[in-house]
């Protein structure tokens, strides 16, 4: 009986025993528990100033974190460390932060700030009240730069002021290797075409939009290819001229003409033109197969500087000759003329412009001499071009003749686009001492190594009359 009661005894100090060894981890437990409870995200709210927008992170304990950007700036990744959370995804209604997505990793709370555009900001941290918050910078500027080939260096420009946000790209170009070229939509002035497809069809390494145009891809500015003029204006228009060896030429030109044929002159009214009334109009190969005119008139093919045959209407244009056309008081000035009569054509442009070989009409001005220089009055521009932000396009060179090829975007949530002032600021930054406005508005577009930099505002690229384009030399 005695031994009976002893095992009893020490049957049930054993079970004590063993019980009070089995309770340590569920005390040890407690700690743990409070220690997760001390990193709890418990709210995200977002605020804006004048200057920042904020999204502030309360917390119980402030963590262990890292933050970094993706998306070349446009994302904002932050880790908490060790961290859960019970807070909600935050409502946003601000112009920079876009939105903020909270979510669980097993590393803890990962936090994604989708931003607009590219921002600087800055973290900071709060005690009593725990708080983590991001100032995400209202204005910014960010210029971000790249090599797509040796010679060449492509800028993209992205800001937010008080105007709004403006995105914009300036190719800087070595003239030592690489030429300027216009090129003609599918070849020919009658037509148009995008400026990635005339960049393909040139084997261009960059181009962009360049000349006014009217709907048939009439080139509407003075145009000189090769020596040859197959655009002509009817205002004193600002141009930009290139020599044989890439020197670039600034300044206002115009264009007057005459044709003689037999004894008889009359003065040009276009070249690769549509013909008007009472006009008369030189087409040459550059131009189409055909001239494309009615009935109402009468053309003259001429070759060798002599009249070789006479036609109606749509006359195919001789490779190796003109086709002068003629209507009302045109055709009646040369109502004598005949087959074999003689034939001469004139054209003035004034110095420089008559011997470079290459000139493109576009216009205004924007920067003469290293300052703005707007000329968009004086050469009397519509206000289509002169009144208001809208995508743009520019050429320009540098103190050291290097060429600048410019777009900016407009008429989009991202990018609001210049006026010409601007534009000329625009070009100024990226060190133009001379610079020329060519079309803009859903024209503008710039295609480097074959792909589009920029978002035209039409949704797509429009189709155009002529590029500026860059090749090898």
């Amino acid at each position: 009986m005695g031994k009976t009661v002893l095992h009893l005894v020490l049957a049930l100090a054993l079970i004590l025993g063993a019980g009070s060894a089995a309770a340590a981890p569920v005390q040890t437990s407690v700690p743990r528990t409070q220690q997760m409870a001390a990193k709890t995200l418990t709210g995200v709210r977002f605020g804006v100033s004048d200057e920042y927008e904020r999204v502030v992170f309360d917390l119980t304990t402030l963590p262990a974190y890292e933050i970094y950007t993706e998306n070349d700036g446009q994302t904002i990744v932050m880790f908490l460390s060790g961290a859960h959370s019970r807070a909600v995804q935050p409502k946003i209604s601000g112009s920079i932060v876009e939105n903020v997505h909270v979510s669980t990793v097993p590393q803890g709370i990962k936090v994604v700030l989708n931003l607009a555009a590219p921002a600087a900001y800055e973290v900071k941290t709060l005690a009593n009240p725990t708080r983590l918050f991001i100032d995400v910078q209202k204005e910014y500027e960010r210029i971000t730069e790249e090599e797509p080939a040796p010679g060449l260096k492509l800028s993209t420009l992205r800001r937010l002021d008080e105007r709004g946000r403006l995105t914009g790209w300036v190719l800087e170009a070595d003239p030592a290797r690489y030429r300027a070229v216009p090129v003609l939509a599918k070849g020919v002035v009658a037509g148009r075409a995008t400026v990635s497809a005339m960049s393909d069809m040139a084997g261009a390494v960059a181009a962009v939009n360049a000349s006014y145009f009217a709907p048939s891809g009439d080139i509407l500015g003075l145009l000189k290819m090769d020596g040859t003029v197959v655009g002509t204006t009817y205002f004193r228009r600002s141009a930009v001229g290139f020599d044989d060896a890439g020197k670039t030429f600034f300044g206002p030109v115009d264009y007057s003409g005459t044709v003689t044929l037999g004894r008889v002159r009359f003065p040009v009214g276009g070249v690769d033109a549509e013909r008007g009334a009472d006009s008369l109009v030189i087409y040459n190969h550059y131009y189409s197969a055909t001239t494309h005119t009615n009935e109402y008139g009468q053309e003259y093919i001429i070759k060798g500087g002599r009249v070789a045959s006479v036609s109606a209407s749509n006359t195919a244009i001789p490779r190796d000759g003109l086709v002068i056309s003629v209507h009302g008081k045109a055709r009646d000035a040369f109502a004598q003329v005949k087959v074999g009569d003689s034939a001469r054509v004139d054209e003035q442009m004034g110095a420089p412009w008559e011997t470079l070989p290459t000139v493109i009409g576009a216009g205004p001005m924007l920067v003469k001499d290293g300052r703005v220089h707007v000329t968009a009055a004086e050469e009397e521009f519509p206000s289509d071009i002169t009144v208001g932000r809208a995508p743009r396009t520019a050429f320009g060179v540098t103190a050291d003749g290097r060429y600048l090829l410019a777009v900016v975007d407009g008429r989009q949530s991202h990018s609001i686009g210049c006026t010409l002032q601007e534009m000329a600021e625009f070009m100024l930054q990226f060190g133009a001492v001379d610079a020329i406005n060519f079309d803009g508005g859903g024209s503008s577009a710039l295609v480097v190594g074959g792909k589009l930099e920029n978002s035209p505002s039409d949704g797509a690229e429009r189709a155009v009359g002529s590029a500026l384009a860059l090749l090898p030399r």
